[in-house]
């Protein structure tokens, strides 16, 4: 990560529908964000050609699949995106240990992010699907699982982004969805944080979509999220 471009700290999700409007978000925020995150609704609707497109721009592809399946077919899964070129590619914590081992061997120079708890869940959510001790305890469990397994990038509320970093050092790589500007709206995010909080709490990368390609201007929101960034960089 480069401290002198904020942009490099920022993913933009390209949470759109088509191959078109995502080219359209790409032109109008390049200039404020390095990485774009192409998730499930685009590469299921247009598949590689949206690694493409950011790759055209000259910016770092973040494949967001979160990849959740039994060890060979996580192993070939993750061998066939890496040879795409994405920087990032997710996988599911929760997949388990030697699914985890399959992944990392078969990367190469893809960075792999094991995803810990979603955003979405609190502890009432986790509770009725198995995971005790609240989004704390098991973000730091699967972290801790996929770090023994290989990986060395992860996905995490910017709430348990510190205490992943004391836990785990400086060479974790840590990447924070639900980031939120101050006083904009949630959505379905329960656990958020705003850009500065969460580089101040030991984030590497955020992840931000709504308040960007929802914005009236979405070239504006990148500006000034990057200067949220940048402040907090600075200090």
């Amino acid at each position: 990560m480069d401290d002198n471009d904020p942009g490099s700290r920022i993913a933009l999700a390209l949470d759109v529908p088509d191959l078109e409007t995502a080219r359209q978000l790409i032109d109008k925020t390049r200039d404020h964000v390095g990485t774009f995150k192409v998730g499930l609704e685009l590469y299921t609707a247009v598949g590689p050609a949206a690694i493409e497109a950011v790759h055209a721009a000259g910016a770092r592809c973040f494949l967001d699949l979160k990849l959740h399946d039994i060890p060979a077919t996580m192993g070939r899964s993750v061998a066939r995106a890496a040879s795409m070129g994405v920087a990032y590619l997710t996988v599911h914590g929760v997949a388990g240990r030697e699914s985890l081992r399959q992944a990392s061997g078969n990367a190469g120079s893809t960075q792999l992010l094991a995803v810990t708890v979603l955003t979405s869940l609190d502890a009432a959510a986790l509770d009725e699907i198995g995971l005790s001790g609240g989004p704390r305890g098991a973000a730091d469990r699967l972290a801790k699982l996929a770090w023994d397994a290989g990986l060395r990038g992860f996905v995490t509320s910017a709430h348990e982004c510190a205490a992943l970093r004391d836990a785990l050092g400086e060479e974790a790589f840590l990447v924070t969805p639900g980031i939120r500007p101050a006083n904009s709206d949630v959505g379905d995010q329960k656990r958020v944080m705003t850009p500065a909080d969460a580089i101040v709490a030991g984030a590497d990368l955020l992840v931000v979509g709504r308040p960007i390609h929802d914005a009236d201007d979405p070239t504006e929101a990148a500006a000034a999220i990057a200067r949220q960034v940048q402040l907090a960089l600075s200090q």
